[in-house]
């Protein structure tokens, strides 16, 4: 495996993170960065760094980044947001692995990619809920502010330095892994 390689590993695996908290947001970055020659795509994936891509997908984040603003719209976008960033993670990393057989890329693609933003988007969707509950929705928007300058913060990393976007993504999960086993319920041992 080359360094090339394992380099857009590490970006993709930091774009879908990022996917994890907005999906848009890091297919607009992606396409910002192959249309200014930041980052080469895969051959079938060149379109994203199109000029129709990068006005549509520049729309479509600004909507999603206004959209979580609007209380209990972004308890419903919460909603499809698994999903959809699953989709994305998977999409990104696609799109951003080089120089592996088609198989393994669609492996890392579904594992890495897919997972990671359904892990993120996961946690997301519960700590907005957690904060609707307990504020009537009134800390949504500081959520959805972190969460989008967290996007924004691992879109850039993941683009500039990937290596740093791996670490990062690593410490991110970890601590999902810490706090679901924080909240999962004890078994009790029967008498």
């Amino acid at each position: 495996m080359t360094l090339e390689t394992i380099i857009s590993i590490c970006l993709g695996v930091g774009l879908a993170a990022s996917a994890g908290f907005r999906v848009f947001l890091p297919l607009f970055a992606l396409s910002l960065a192959s249309y200014f020659d930041v980052w080469q795509l895969n051959e079938s994936w060149q379109w994203i760094g199109s000029q129709t891509a990068l006005i549509t997908l520049g729309v479509a984040t600004l909507v999603e980044i206004f959209a979580y603003f609007i209380p209990y719209i972004d308890n419903l976008l919460d909603s499809i947001a698994v999903p959809l960033a699953t989709m994305a993670g998977t999409a990104v990393m696609l799109s951003t692995v080089s120089d592996l057989s088609p198989a393994i890329t669609w492996s890392l693609a579904i594992i890495a990619g897919g997972g990671t933003a359904a892990a993120i988007a996961g946690t997301s969707s519960t700590t907005r809920l957690a904060s609707t509950v307990s504020t009537g929705g009134l800390a949504n928007p500081i959520v959805s502010t972190l969460e989008t300058i967290i996007a924004i913060v691992m879109s850039l990393i993941s683009i500039f330095i990937p290596i740093i976007a791996i670490i990062l993504v690593t410490i991110m999960l970890l601590f999902i892994f810490r706090l679901y086993k924080k909240f999962k319920p004890t078994k009790t041992k029967k008498v």
